[in-house]
């Protein structure tokens, strides 16, 4: 699979309904896993959107998903990069330089859907999600 990089927006409870709208500007398919299907905690967030996915055929890949009710969320400082790939030496690399100077908030590691999955904000505070094999999808 090819290294891919892409937008992830969160949401506060509106995820679905934003990228239902992304959809019928740009077209495409549009996946979406829930809460629920991964096991979550809280009953009042199981049908939250954990994971959207939207491919157009034009190649475009937006993805998002609700932030939980206990972290925090601020509107202008919900968009992260996603970095998606099977090269594990080579993103566990990006991941250690990203993380460095910076502030890890999930640690890269094994992820409930598979593969290896992190989150953290590098040092000019951009924001990072790396999913390494299943965890791309």
């Amino acid at each position: 699979m090819p290294m891919l990089l892409n937008p992830y927006i969160s949401f506060r409870d509106s995820a679905e309904e934003a990228m239902t709208f992304y959809r019928s500007v740009f077209g495409g398919e549009l996946s979406i896993s829930r809460f629920s299907e991964y096991g979550a905690g809280d009953p009042a967030e199981r049908d939250k959107v954990m994971h959207s996915m939207l491919t157009t055929g034009t190649g475009m890949v937006l993805m998002a998903s609700d932030t939980p009710d206990g972290m925090e969320q601020t509107v202008g400082d919900n968009v992260s990069i996603s970095v998606s790939g099977d090269d594990e030496a080579l993103m566990r690399g990006w991941w250690e330089a990203l993380a460095e100077g910076g502030t890890v908030s999930m640690p890269l590691e094994e992820a409930p859907w598979g593969g290896l999955f992190g989150m953290c904000t590098d040092r000019f505070g951009v924001h990072w999600m790396l999913s390494i094999g299943d965890a791309g999808s």
